[in-house]
């Protein structure tokens, strides 16, 4: 859902409604269970809420708990997800669990620019160490656009790879799974778009899609099928979608996406590797 409240301040900083004040009560006994994991296999390690729970925008038994921690190991994360998603299946769509470390944040480069931006404006500390957040607010400009989605290339050539690998056995959930990827990251980039654009900020997926297809009309049928890829679940609600489907949409869409992005607002160079990206992105 939409954090109304997201935007730019009058001085062209970020605003958004994360706060822990704004977390609904509904969905405690999901954080404070994840909280519990997390500590039990990491005690360090910090956690955060982001997402609709952290902006009051969640709807009970339809959205997802979107989790973020520094120091904790990614197959654990992993197991985390599997167990508080079955456990709170009445309660969330399902859990998500993002493993990040420290390092993940330090760096001149858009990617570990992109993921102190991130943290500063859409995280709220849960539990652990909160030294990792960035003291001062950023700009909603291109630099911050491109840090959370001057990858969008880089995605594109993962997911052509991806349907080019896919066996028999898995291939209908497989196809699923790629096109669920392909429609969440690109409409984020559609939504750096629109800001940068528009003069704004925003992440939301469904505006930016709605937004950009009155901009670029003849991408309007590729944008409402990159919506409708980014809300299923690949597991639970299996969409009728072929390789040729997913790859006519990367030619028709995607690309012209990049292209975009590329002119308007740049791309990671190639060489701007090491760190891990926080796929944890909002929305």
């Amino acid at each position: 859902m939409r954090d109304p409240r997201e935007g730019l301040t009058r001085a062209g900083t970020i605003r958004t409604g994360a706060a822990l004040e704004r977390v609904p009560s509904r969905f405690g006994p999901v954080l404070d269970a994840a909280v519990d994991l997390v500590r039990d296999r990491a005690p360090d390690a910090t956690v955060y809420i982001y997402g609709s729970v952290a902006t009051d925008q969640a709807t009970i038994g339809a959205s997802d708990v979107d989790l973020l921690t520094i120091g904790l190991a990614d197959r654990e994360a992993r197991g985390i997800e599997d167990a508080l998603s079955e456990q709170f299946a009445a309660i969330c769509r399902g859990v998500e669990v993002a493993a990040a470390a420290a390092t993940d944040f330090v760096g001149e480069g858009d990617e570990s620019y992109g993921n102190r931006v991130f943290l500063r404006h859409y995280c709220v500390l849960l539990a652990g160490s909160d030294a990792q957040r960035p003291e001062q607010d950023f700009a909603g400009d291109r630099r911050a656009a491109r840090g959370f989605n001057g990858d969008i290339e880089r995605h594109a050539r993962r997911w052509r790879s991806s349907l080019a690998s896919l066996g028999w056995d898995d291939v209908a959930t497989g196809v699923a799974d790629v096109a669920q990827r392909v429609g969440r990251k690109s409409l984020l980039a559609v939504a750096g778009l629109v800001s940068m654009h528009d003069r704004t900020w925003t992440t939301d997926r469904e505006t930016s899609a709605h937004r950009w297809a009155e901009i670029a009309h003849d991408q309007s049928a590729g944008l409402e099928q990159l919506l409708s890829w980014s809300s299923t679940v690949p597991d639970r609600e299996i969409a009728v979608v072929t390789t040729d489907d997913v790859a006519e949409v990367l030619d028709s869409t995607v690309e012209p996406i990049i292209e975009a992005f590329r002119d308007l607002i740049g791309l990671w160079p190639d060489s701007s590797m090491g760190g891990k990206r926080l796929d944890a992105t909002p929305g």
